[in-house]
């Protein structure tokens, strides 16, 4: 992982703790006899490097002394503004990155993909707040708005934060298969494995978010709960306590949307993780949808 000042420390040790657990959970298993994954903090110099929060994080060593590396990340935060102006950082990441097997960027760090010119012609993604940044850095590139986490061959990008440890999932699914990715996301107790066209923003989080009314917070967590149970106008009125006509008004003014198509939106979202991630059949999905 490349660090610099103003990291944003969730980019940095979220995936690595992906990639550690993963290791520990191979060794304990008896599937690996020597270390799977080792993971290093890199940046321009050794030592402390200052995060967004205000807490450091040490840099194992210095960028010039990184050696041969299998998977190389770049980390984002409210330091990649300066950091684009880093022309040496640039231009290690430009000279560096491809040179291993694989590399990518979690969150704003794709700025600084962009900035070496390893974006262009190719599909990516970052945080929705920086869509436009990105494309204005790399108009060549496809930008996918709403994903989480992008592959195009060897190069992996994602949207920020939690996005990060989702793509890291997917990168030990694919060293070391699905069963050891879930069993890492069971570990680190993450409420499940997104699949990378998933949306960055669910319509169960926007509605939470948008809703002023509390009865309407507590409902979108219901519907993601129940549905495979009937969720009519009735059904969901009674369960904010409102008659049905009254609910219907106050439902779309509060979320933005009607009911229907509020349903309609989380069990599209369910069932694209389902498909993605299980091998249920279509019609199983449905079901549980």
């Amino acid at each position: 992982m490349v660090g610099f000042e103003g990291i944003q420390i969730l980019d940095v040790t979220g995936p690595l703790e992906v990639f550690s657990r993963a290791s520990r959970l191979l060794l304990e298993h008896g599937q690996a006899t020597v270390q799977p994954y080792r993971v290093v903090l890199a940046a321009w110099e050794a030592g402390p490097v200052a995060s967004s929060s205000g807490l450091a994080l040490v840099a194992e060593c210095a960028l010039r002394d990184l050696g041969t590396v299998d998977t190389v990340l770049v980390s984002g935060g409210a330091g990649t503004q300066a950091a684009l102006e880093d022309a040496a950082l640039v231009d290690w990441i430009r000279e560096h990155l491809p040179r291993a097997r694989r590399y990518g960027a979690v969150c704003t760090g794709g700025l600084l993909l962009a900035r070496a010119g390893l974006l262009d012609g190719r599909r990516v993604t970052t945080h929705w707040a920086f869509i436009r940044n990105l494309a204005e850095l790399a108009p060549s590139a496809r930008v996918e708005q709403d994903a989480i986490f992008v592959r195009d061959g060897r190069l992996w990008t994602s949207a920020g934060v939690t996005a990060g440890m989702d793509m890291a999932l997917a990168l030990v699914e694919e060293d070391w298969g699905r069963k050891l990715a879930l069993d890492v996301a069971q570990q680190l107790l993450m409420h499940l494995k997104r699949a990378g066209g998933s949306s960055q923003v669910s319509a169960s989080l926007a509605a939470q978010a948008r809703a002023v009314d509390g009865r309407f917070r507590q409902l979108a967590s219901w519907v993601s709960e129940n549905l495979a149970h009937e969720l009519s106008i009735q059904s969901m009125a009674a369960q904010a306590g409102m008659s049905g006509r009254h609910f219907a008004r106050c439902f779309n003014a509060e979320i933005g949307m009607t009911p229907a198509k509020y349903v309609e939106r989380v069990r599209f979202e369910a069932a694209q993780q389902l498909l993605a991630q299980t091998d249920a059949t279509v019609e199983r999905v449905a079901e549980s949808c």
